[in-house]
């Protein structure tokens, strides 16, 4: 099977590796976002290390179902780990075991513009790793190599974050409002998530955020 691991950044650009969350048959480490015309196969990552200079991580979600029900397996690209329950937009998985557990709640974009535009399946996830005292890190798969030196966004509400960048991977910005960030998608009912492509071509993931809440207080709870 197929699997990433993506190392991320905390504070900009300084180093620091923050750990590692595996997940299979997942394209974050596909092509640059193809332009409307021309669709690209959508390239499998192997298992390698996607890093930041010194840093993250990513994956897969399903069609929204009532709180507490199993989600589907079978939905393609799933991430590595053992599915627990659905509530609303979000999916909780767990992986490992012991001290190298990790739980995190998942979504994919209930809406991509343009829809148009060809990329590979896009992702946000908030993750908890106990043995490395993380809880609450965010990180998005764009689906596409994102431009360099570009500022992607994400907005909730009134909330605006940049994001940081490093291929198709995305990270909050500034590592100090993560906080903040959760906070808001608490709080709000739809994350927009902007960025640039290296072609130049601008794409717009919208995430719904119906089942956040309870799925972030489940996978804390998977952790614990």
């Amino acid at each position: 099977m197929l699997a990433i691991m993506v190392l991320r950044f905390h504070n900009g650009l300084r180093g620091g590796l923050a750990a590692a969350l595996i997940l299979t048959g997942l394209a974050a480490a596909g092509p640059a976002l193809a332009q409307t015309t021309n669709a690209q196969t959508p390239k499998k990552p192997s298992a390698a290390a996607v890093a930041k200079p010194p840093a993250g991580k990513a994956t897969d979600a399903k069609t929204p179902k009532p709180a507490g029900k199993e989600p589907d397996k079978s939905a393609a690209g799933g991430p590595h780990g053992k599915p627990i329950t659905t509530f609303g937009e979000w999916t909780v998985f767990a992986a490992g075991t012991g001290k190298a557990k990790t739980c995190y709640a998942l979504a994919k974009p209930t809406d991509r513009q343009p829809a148009s535009l060809k990329r590979d399946p896009g992702y946000v996830f908030i993750s908890n790793r106990p043995a490395e005292s993380v809880t609450n890190e965010v990180a998005f798969v764009a689906g596409f190599d994102v431009k360099p030196g570009s500022t992607p966004t994400a907005e909730i509400g009134a909330a605006n974050f940049d994001l940081i960048a490093q291929g198709g991977n995305l990270w909050v910005k500034n590592a100090a409002e993560e906080g903040k960030f959760v906070e808001a998608l608490r709080k709000g009912q739809r994350l927009v998530v902007k960025a640039s492509s290296k072609k130049g071509n601008q794409s717009t993931d919208i995430y719904i955020l119906s089942g956040v809440s309870p799925a972030l207080e489940r996978a804390r709870k998977e952790c614990e």
